[in-house]
């Protein structure tokens, strides 16, 4: 062995004493930081004095009782709710569900929802214990961790399951200190050294050091988490995936604007919210490395990758890519949601003059939406069939109806600059740029190739709105909101798009045929024969669908909301698009 060998050897030997790891609970092998994680714990309560952490229900059957927020309706959301006793007098029998989720700290992951229908006593097979402390505020965190471990404050009104595991603070003055501890990196630290795997089980969680001197600085370090938690907060809230949702972020001010300059702002205010967040939790890091006395450990800060904020470019869009990257497909991003926003007004989830959610409960029509908002100035579509169409076959078409939606949220004056706008950042990587192609034709295209593959990865294989499609040669596509899907929509979608559109591909193809007879170019005629021939395609196409389709609308089919996505859109056989993928049928 070489001198340079034995140096290196030397330098990475470390020596502890038995009695070092019997001071850590569990007695773990963390050689690098047991002396000084034993002193820790001397100077230290266990997180299990200051408050009760346990495993929450198990379902016994998850597909049965647990749903994605915005599946079901919206009317039967217990959503806030203090006393779960209430939750079968209000009939509102879904309540929130936390199941741990995504990587992301203090806000967030607020996805599921549980039917607790009878009080729970539907439920099979139930684990239903520690029922005093269901809907009470707490701190959450996921069971299973690839990278870093992460918690979130969780509001009251939620149960939880074994990969939400929950923590219950004793004295609330507390609760936001144990919460930065455990998302600080000293709280990395110390729970990769009790627990060197994948899992955060309760009781590596309870064998946590609140060390004493915390107790100095619980008012700095809550002013500090409560901002966080509020930033978080906001960037969940932004993205319509949250119940809480209100509006596109584009639109919060400045309609009077330019989409540039309402992007423009949003940028700015995203960056100053992850900046700020980075510097909190670097306060934060700062203070309890120093308070726990591991200055000399090389914990280093916290990085802006770290920020677990959706609206963070450096955490959203990691691996590798340069900024340039990162811009453009932020942006391109953002239009997409905005477009998604903007489909959402189409059909009455939302609306222009009213923040929040519209229609979301079963079955609701225009007439409700009236009741709501009777002078609207962008009104939803009257039937909730939006067609998707590569060419303009219907006025009333998803493309004009975002021209329209664009006018209004902004200004006739700027209506060719925002639209402009809006194609470019598509084209930056939601599709690839066409040479010639309109900023309209742009919007399009995206509407009809790419918009419900990012409602699928959007809603998580749950979508709202559901495509109906003729087949690969696209003869007639279109979406279906759910919630105001009736059974005797199909029988709509037949007479007032399928069978005027087969007049009108019939009108189209007569009229190549007469371009083709008059044509004097070679090029022109090869051109115009291409396209008869795809024409001809599109009308078979098109007129099986409509025999399939005129099949299901005389069945008047009905949905059942709490049956979830999975169940309803299978029952519809091959007219809807992607149904594999959505009912897990291979």
């Amino acid at each position: 062995m070489s001198q340079q060998e034995t140096k290196d050897m030397a330098k990475n030997f470390y020596r502890a004493s038995a009695a070092d790891f019997k001071k850590i609970p569990g007695g773990p092998v963390a050689y690098w930081i047991a002396p000084k994680l034993g002193e820790i714990y001397l100077q230290s309560t266990l997180l299990q004095e200051h408050a009760h952490s346990m495993q929450g229900m198990i379902t016994g059957n998850n597909d049965r009782f647990l749903r994605r927020w915005f599946e079901v309706d919206r009317a039967k959301l217990s959503i806030g709710c203090d006393d779960i006793n209430d939750v079968d007098v209000n009939k509102k029998n879904w309540i929130p569900y936390n199941k741990g989720g995504d990587l992301r700290k203090w806000y967030g992951n607020n996805d599921f929802i549980l039917n607790w229908k009878n009080e729970g006593r539907d439920l099979t097979r139930p684990r239903t214990q520690n029922k005093d402390y269901y809907f009470k505020p707490c701190i959450t965190w996921t069971f299973i961790s690839s990278s870093f471990f992460s918690a979130r404050w969780c509001d009251k009104g939620f149960v939880w399951d074994v990969a939400g595991s929950s923590a219950f603070p004793r004295d609330q003055k507390y609760s936001f200190v144990i919460l930065a501890l455990m998302c600080s990196k000293v709280g990395k630290a110390i729970l990769e050294s009790i627990n060197p795997t994948l899992n955060y089980q309760v009781e590596n969680i309870l064998a946590l050091p609140i060390h004493e001197s915390l107790e100095n600085y619980t008012e700095e370090i809550s002013n500090s988490v409560s901002e966080l938690i509020k930033i978080s907060k906001r960037d969940w809230d932004s993205y319509e995936t949250s119940w809480d949702f209100q509006v596109s972020p584009l639109l919060m001010e400045n309609y009077e604007k330019t989409v540039l300059f309402s992007y423009k702002s949003l940028i700015d205010e995203n960056r100053a919210a992850y900046y700020r967040s980075e510097v909190l939790e670097n306060n934060n890091n700062e203070l309890l490395i120093n308070l726990y006395g591991l200055g000399d450990r090389g914990l280093g800060d916290v990085t802006l990758d770290e920020i677990t904020l959706e609206s963070n470019p450096h955490y959203s869009y990691g691996g590798g890519l340069d900024s340039k990257e990162i811009k453009n497909i932020q942006r391109s991003d953002l239009m997409k949601d905005l477009i998604s926003y903007a489909i959402g007004c189409m059909m009455g989830r939302y609306s222009l003059d009213k923040l929040g959610l519209i229609l979301a409960s079963q079955s609701e029509t225009l007439q409700d939406y009236l009741h709501q908002i009777p002078e609207s100035s962008f009104a939803p579509d009257d039937d909730a069939i939006l067609p998707l169409t590569d060419q303009e076959w219907f006025t009333d078409d998803a493309t004009n109806r975002f021209r329209e939606f664009v006018r209004v949220a902004w200004s006739d004056e700027h209506l060719q600059e925002n639209l402009d706008f809006v194609a470019e950042s598509l084209c930056l990587n939601a599709i690839n740029p066409k040479s010639g192609e309109s900023a309209l034709d742009n919007i399009r295209r995206y509407l009809s190739t790419q918009f419900f593959k990012d409602h699928l990865r959007t809603y998580k294989k749950r979508p709202i709105y559901w495509l109906f499609s003729s087949g690969k040669h696209k003869a007639f596509e279109c979406l279906v909101y759910l919630h105001r899907y009736n059974d005797g929509t199909l029988a709509r979608m037949r007479t007032e798009y399928v069978i005027p559109l087969s007049a009108k591909l019939n009108a189209y193809a007569e009229k190549l045929e007469q371009d083709k007879e008059a044509s004097t170019s070679a090029a022109e005629t090869k051109r115009l024969e291409k396209e008869i021939a795809t024409l001809h395609k599109q009308q078979a196409e098109l007129a099986e669908f409509d025999e399939k389709l005129r099949h299901f609308a005389d069945q008047r089919i009905s949905l059942d909301l709490d049956d979830g996505v999975k169940v309803n859109y299978g029952k519809f056989g091959d007219l809807l698009a992607e149904v594999k993928a959505v009912t897990g049928q291979k």
